[in-house]
């Protein structure tokens, strides 16, 4: 005679129900996981460079800040090409980037240098953390367009919040190339936050060398790649010298773009999307 089945209320008492397990836990592939840790990590930095500019150590928290901004702007990529994309990653990496883009690089300045500008000083790096912020939400609204336009591949809406990052610590780089921080630098520097922040928020057309069309010729290929590797090597020689270099330049070529976007479009800035007028910009990216 076989033995009978242990009825439900057996099994319950017995502590052998489905329901006293627990839910099984699912499993997650490890590759989801790297590029929320890239994130992680960039977040750290940015908050470590932070600490660091309270301690006076300005160098190492430049340095964290322009680490950060690097892992913030790879992790990304990374989660493309280990098809690890999720949508937790994409609100993991908003936030990294208002801290690590906005935040980190305005308490930096603040610390080395606006300080001495006083309340001025301070009012400086609140527009700037707050026109990265906005220049981030401004990008995830058009990014998540269905139906993107033609020139979204090819041009950015005025500086990105990665560059904004770079270009701001300016004054901290002449800083260390022996520029005496006056209470005069600091309302200069003070000012020249403002114009960032402004840049960030505008809508001027700004190449973004994304272009699937962009090409170069294969005889200038080996020079670039030569380029590039003197460019790195100068960059770790001499640092601020490059970074400072590097910030100018860039500033510079801003003219040349809007001055191709107008060759093409008419304007010198992007304009707003048409039907605008009843207050539909706001889902639009402003």
């Amino acid at each position: 005679m076989s033995k009978a089945e242990p009825t439900i209320e057996q099994k319950e008492a017995n502590g052998q129900s489905d329901a006293s397990r627990g839910p099984r836990l699912r499993e997650i592939p490890l590759r989801l996981i790297v590029p929320n840790l890239i994130t992680v990590l960039a977040i750290c930095a940015g908050l470590t460079g932070i600490r660091l500019a309270f301690e006076n150590r300005y160098e190492l928290a430049v340095g964290m800040v322009l680490v950060a901004a690097f892992l913030d702007g790879i992790d990304g990529r990374i989660a493309r090409l280990m098809k690890a994309t999720s949508k937790f990653g994409a609100q993991m990496d908003s936030l990294a980037d208002i801290i690590n883009f906005g935040v980190a690089p305005a308490l930096v300045l603040y610390v080395f240098l606006l300080d001495g500008a006083r309340s001025i000083g301070w009012i400086a790096c609140l527009i700037f953390a707050i026109a990265a912020g906005l220049r981030l939400a401004r990008f995830n609204v058009m990014d998540e367009r269905e139906n993107k336009a033609p020139w979204q591949s090819e041009y950015f809406v005025g500086i990105p919040a990665p560059a904004g990052a770079m270009i701001v610590l300016l004054p901290v780089y002449l800083g260390f190339l022996g520029v005496e921080p006056s209470p005069a630098f600091a309302y200069i520097g003070a000012g020249y936050t403002v114009l960032i922040a402004y840049l960030l928020v505008s809508r001027l057309p700004v190449w973004s060398g994304k272009s699937a069309t962009s090409r170069i010729r294969r005889d200038l290929v080996l020079p670039l790649m030569l380029g590039v590797v003197l460019y790195v090597a100068l960059l770790m020689s001499f640092t601020w010298e490059v970074l400072s270099l590097t910030v100018i330049l860039y500033l510079l070529t801003l003219p040349f773009g809007a001055r191709a976007w107008k060759r093409r479009y008419g304007t010198l800035t992007v304009e707003h999307d048409s039907g605008d007028g009843d207050g539909s910009a706001m889902d639009r990216g402003l």
